[in-house]
């Protein structure tokens, strides 16, 4: 897969042959007017509270020749709704987001394949597993032009300022449970630290309680470098940390210690990284348009030791019930026999509010 444009509030780029290391040879379109892109992934993260009002959050119209327009549009309640207009052609959908409160992160993916008249709107909310999707009837191809003007702002165009970042693939993009590791990210392994890239089905690691199992898949993704995906370096000696380490800010930290036992009446705890970003100890990590991640699936999501540190494995939960959710995932095309189930957590998951009161305490001690 190719990713061919990203958008945020400082720039805009859109390359026919793709962005970063994503960058291919010759290009996915031909640059003559009348191309379209029959399939592909329009992704993009925004903040969305219960109480927003009606707003288009990200679009363009085109009223010549003839009306083309994609909007896609916050709506009461906290969900989204999308609207593709060519000519007397429309396709539309819309998602209610039911947890909604204050201002959440919101990720969503329109997705299209005309070749068999098939197209999916999915919504995600960060450091979450659930995942809405709805049916795109009839969906309708992206031309040239219609990509232009929708990454490029060219014309008449919207950008809220709630959103986060757009990107543009040239591919159906999975979602729901997603890598969070950068592949060259060392994990303790019964023959020393090993680079999580270079592991596969069948290798070894340790957990953080020091026992060894086996690794029963990997996954591995490229995604914009933005937003939820936009990735943090975990400084040591922090956190137990020998060396730095590059992760996602969806990747969960265990953490002990006494102001843990204190404050939450437990041995340990998880926090998502991003709750942990303080400039010092963690901190946002430039980089370029994409960045790479992979992971573990381990029999019971055990942590590993990543640089030292304790840090969860991929939680894929039961997925291997549902056939259609893993064709949609990151592991498609893994046999769900190889797969296992995970139960949740034991592990108290903090929230945001959680996590920063611990960092006080911890900075205060």
């Amino acid at each position: 897969m190719t990713w061919l444009a990203l958008t945020d509030h400082s720039d805009r780029r859109l390359s026919l042959r793709g962005l970063g290391h994503d960058k291919r040879a010759t290009p996915i379109l031909a640059d003559v007017p009348g191309q379209s892109l029959t399939r592909g992934s329009i992704m993009f993260e925004t903040e969305v509270a219960e109480d927003s009002k009606p707003q288009v959050l990200f679009g363009y119209t085109n009223p010549h020749p003839s009306h083309r327009s994609l909007v896609f549009q916050a709506i009461p309640g906290g969900g989204v709704a999308m609207v593709h207009v060519q000519g007397d052609k429309i396709a539309h959908a819309a998602i209610a987001h039911k947890n909604a409160g204050r201002a959440e992160v919101l990720r969503i993916t329109y997705a299209w394949d005309i070749t068999y008249n098939w197209g999916r709107l999915t919504m995600e909310q960060a450091g979450e597993t659930t995942v809405t999707s709805v049916a795109v009837d009839n969906p309708l191809p992206l031309t040239l032009e219609d990509l232009r003007d929708l990454m490029l702002g060219r014309g008449s165009s919207d950008y809220a300022p709630d959103m986060i970042f757009a990107a543009l693939s040239d591919q159906i993009e999975p979602i729901g449970v997603s890598p969070t590791l950068s592949p060259d990210t060392p994990v303790a392994t019964p023959w020393g630290y090993r680079n999580v890239g270079t592991l596969k089905r069948g290798d070894t690691v340790y957990t953080a309680n020091g026992d060894v199992v086996p690794v029963l898949q990997t996954a591995t993704r490229t995604v914009p470098a933005r937003g939820s995906f936009a990735p943090i370096r975990m400084r040591a000696p922090y956190f137990g940390l020998q060396d730095d380490i590059i992760i996602s800010p969806e990747q969960h930290v265990v953490i002990d210690g006494p102001e843990v036992e204190y404050l939450f009446s437990c041995e340990k705890v998880l926090t998502p990284a991003r709750n942990l970003v303080n400039g010092f100890a963690a901190r946002t990590e430039p980089c370029n348009h994409l960045v790479k991640y992979t992971q573990l699936i381990l029999p019971n999501h055990e942590p590993i030791i990543a640089g030292g540190a304790p840090l969860e494995s991929m939680f894929i939960g039961r997925i291997r019930r549902d056939t259609h959710q893993l064709a949609s995932s990151v592991m498609f095309g893994a046999d769900r026999n190889d797969l296992p189930e995970h139960k949740a957590t034991s592990y108290k998951v903090l929230k945001w509010y959680e996590a920063i009161h611990l960092a006080k305490r911890r900075a205060a001690a």
